[in-house]
């Protein structure tokens, strides 16, 4: 299954360099386990669960309109809603300053 999370940000600079660079992600049972064209607007990351959950989420920022676009990818009959609660719970605690409009839309 894949559902994709777009976050619209006000503030300046990358929220997924942000995301990526955060020591405290841990905290949410999350980790960065990829970082790719750090630096690039075409860059990305993979977030993993610590937390048991099968899945990841690829996040991408665009900086022409501040939005970050997540794809959350489950498998093996995985449920997203874990890794979902786990990364919306970190947005909100970490960001909450920067976030305007988060949307979570099924696919």
């Amino acid at each position: 299954m894949q559902t994709l999370i777009q976050v619209f940000c006000g503030g300046k600079g990358s929220l997924r360099e942000a995301i990526a660079k955060d020591a405290k992600i841990e905290k949410f049972d999350l980790t960065v386990s990829e970082i790719k064209n750090r630096g690039r607007s075409s860059g990305w990351s993979k977030i993993h669960s610590t937390a048991g959950s099968y899945g990841a989420i690829n996040i991408e920022w665009d900086a022409n309109t501040n939005m970050l676009s997540c794809r959350v990818i489950t498998k093996k009959g995985g449920n997203p809603s874990e890794i979902i609660s786990d990364f919306t719970w970190y947005l909100l605690s970490r960001h909450k300053k920067r976030i305007e409009v988060i949307n979570i839309v099924p696919r």
